[in-house]
């Protein structure tokens, strides 16, 4: 439940930092959501290279799908918690 919340929010931080790329706000906001968005892509495809070559290709595990890359760039660290759930239970299962 509290992840959904999360994600919604996060759609919603996304939507405006991008809004400001077709409809530019005045000066100095325009400044820091150009610098945020920029950070926020950055540190999303940051973790996501993360999870990929250090969890993924050290380990041996299932690699991730197209969509599930997508979640985890648009959702950053509220994704890579229910991905990790979801390994973990799964790991779990084997014997």
């Amino acid at each position: 439940m509290l992840i959904n919340i999360g994600r919604l929010l996060i759609l919603c931080v996304w939507a405006f930092l991008l809004s400001n790329l077709f409809q530019p706000f005045p000066k100095p906001l325009n400044i820091f959501t150009h610098v945020a968005l920029l950070l926020t892509v950055v540190m999303h495809g940051l973790q996501l290279m993360l999870l990929k070559v250090v969890v993924i290709q050290k380990t041996g595990s299932i690699p991730l799908s197209r969509w599930q890359q997508v979640r985890i760039f648009i959702f950053g660290v509220l994704e890579l918690l229910v991905w990790q759930k979801n390994h973990l239970r799964g790991q779990s299962k084997q014997p």
